[in-house]
């Protein structure tokens, strides 16, 4: 070949430092955001919280886990009485009553503006939050008594620290007091014990099988003793000990309080279907237990009935709740307009935006001295932080421009619930935003609103619809919730079919298959006519 010249024309894309960052910004969690924000104002020193002192940094996520805790939401939706909820739940099945039969066997009882310049571009050097309408908080102060949701779950004695305040009360030699914390160290949250006792002796032993036999003997012994402190069925390996050890309970304690002979027989027969094979009792095929356990299917009922009110979950009740708190990013509120009609009023939540500035001190000496060694390299980290606090600001605006299009037209569904929601995809409020999809998508995902509904993620509120018989659309979410209407008021002795649901939702115009409402049915994991039929 021999050497030459050409000259090609091509387009290429290319992101500016500051649009990747924005980019980035605008996908990240509160939490993740928080994470960004300290670790930035570690790196660069011209970067501090608006509101310290000069030359002092701040901890960004403490700032943030401080504004939940003061957040207006956990006032105003109650995320303090979920949890209250959640532990009245748990203890009212702690101790099942026999007078109650429940319909099934349910053990689930648990809803991008573009940017140009480089970084030497011009950019505000201080951001006031209150600027983006953010509002101050509302939260209500009338007693001392309020305890929110955060405070609630730090309270909250985890299921390892109650059980080792039980051992403390065994008068054990300090090899079985090891080998029994060991185990309760090795529980998972719902209180089950996975590894089976020679896993466990290996993981410590290793291959010195003399030494493994004996660490086999003493959590042998140390199990027993697990299995015996509260709450009971803690310690077991599968669902059917787990059980099994409960309706022990409750023979023992009713052999010592005294019993009538059908109930104590109908305990020792749950006992006997718990010691059957698992797939017998959720498939409830009482033929095969029958003639397993030589009792009458009458019988096999009312004792499938005590079974079903045992705690299949021992560690329910020790969930660690701060887990599973969603501080939201948005608030709705409604308010009354001047023509008396409903609307809502959409403000980012002070609590979770951090209040940025550039550091004053640093800025001054750094212009006072431009003709200094590393003054170019200085200026760089001084734009960077101009334009990470712009690139904040515009996530926040973003995610309110967002949200107020989601409420606009979703307004529907804040007054009256899931049945009214509307279909809607990311593309309709692309086109009215004048943004991408994909910004649409980095917005809406892990960021929350808190409504007079609940708190919800922002992709809960898109949907695909399907066809009706005027022509019109409706919400995958609203026909969800119309099955869920239907399930709910179904006589629970004559469950309705999927193809009985699919000609309902026919009866309300609605157009639906029998495998799209199979489908639906799956994801608001309501079970098969067979198991919610009842016994």
């Amino acid at each position: 070949m021999k050497p030459g010249l050409s000259l090609r024309v091509s387009q290429h894309l290319s992101l500016t430092p500051q649009l990747q960052q924005s980019i980035q910004l605008l996908q990240l969690s509160t939490l993740e955001l928080a994470q960004e924000v300290e670790q930035m104002l570690v790196d660069n020193p011209f970067l501090e919280l608006d509101g310290d002192e000069p030359g002092a940094t701040a901890d960004a996520t403490e700032t943030i886990a401080a504004g939940a805790r003061e957040s207006s939401v956990s006032d105003d939706y109650a995320s303090e009485k979920e949890a209250e909820k959640a532990q009245a739940a748990s203890e009212s099945i702690a101790e099942p009553s026999t007078s109650e039969t429940p319909d099934s066997l349910n053990w689930e009882a648990d809803g991008l503006d573009g940017q140009d310049g480089e970084w030497g571009g011009e950019a505000s050097s201080e951001w006031d939050a209150s600027s983006s309408g953010a509002g101050s908080s509302t939260r209500s102060r009338d007693g001392d008594d309020e305890a929110d949701a955060i405070d609630l779950a730090r309270e909250h004695e985890s299921l390892t620290d109650f059980l080792h305040r039980q051992a403390l009360s065994l008068h054990l030699g300090a090899e079985d007091m090891a080998a029994l914390r060991f185990l309760i160290e090795s529980l998972s949250d719902d209180g089950y014990l996975e590894e089976s006792l020679q896993e466990l002796a290996q993981s410590l032993a290793g291959d010195d099988l003399e030494e493994r036999e004996e660490l086999e003997q003493r959590f042998a012994i140390a199990l027993k003793l697990l299995q015996s402190l509260e709450p009971v069925g803690v310690g077991a390996r599968d669902l059917a000990e787990c059980l099994q050890l409960q309706l022990r309970d409750l023979i023992h304690t009713a052999e010592d309080e005294g019993t009538t002979e059908a109930r104590m027989n109908q305990l020792l027969l749950a006992r006997s279907i718990c010691a059957q094979p698992m797939d017998l009792l959720a498939r409830r095929d009482l033929r095969k237990l029958a003639s397993l356990c030589g009792a009458r299917e009458e019988q096999l009922r009312e004792a499938m009935a005590l079974i079903a009110r045992l705690e299949p979950r021992p560690g329910r009740r020790f969930v660690d709740l701060e887990r599973h708190i969603v501080v939201p990013d948005v608030i709705v509120r409604p308010v009354r307009s001047s023509l008396g009609r409903v609307d809502f009023a959409v403000q980012l939540n002070p609590d979770v935006m951090p209040k940025l500035r550039v550091h004053d001190v640093y800025a001054n000496v750094l212009r006072r001295h431009k003709s200094s060694e590393g003054h170019a390299a200085l200026q760089q980290r001084l734009q960077e932080a101009r334009w990470f606090i712009k690139n904040i600001q515009q996530r926040f605006d973003t995610i309110q421009r967002v949200s107020e299009a989601i409420v606009e037209r979703q307004k529907n569904f804040f007054v009256h619930g899931e049945l009214a929601m509307r279909p809607l995809v990311l593309r309709d409020i692309a086109d009215a935003l004048g943004l991408h999809e994909s910004t649409i998508s980095r917005v809406t995902t892990a960021k929350y609103m808190a409504t007079p509904q609940g708190t919800f993620e922002l992709k809960y509120f898109f949907g695909s619809g399907l066809g009706t018989e005027t022509g019109g659309s409706a919400s995958s979410t609203a026909v969800r919730a119309l099955i869920k209407q239907f399930v709910d008021a179904e006589d629970a002795k004559k469950p309705l079919s999927d193809a009985k649901l699919a000609d309902m939702l026919k009866e309300q115009g609605i157009e639906c298959a029998r495998r799209t409402v199979a489908k639906y049915r799956e994801q608001l994991k309501i079970p098969t006519t067979t198991l919610r039929k009842a016994l």
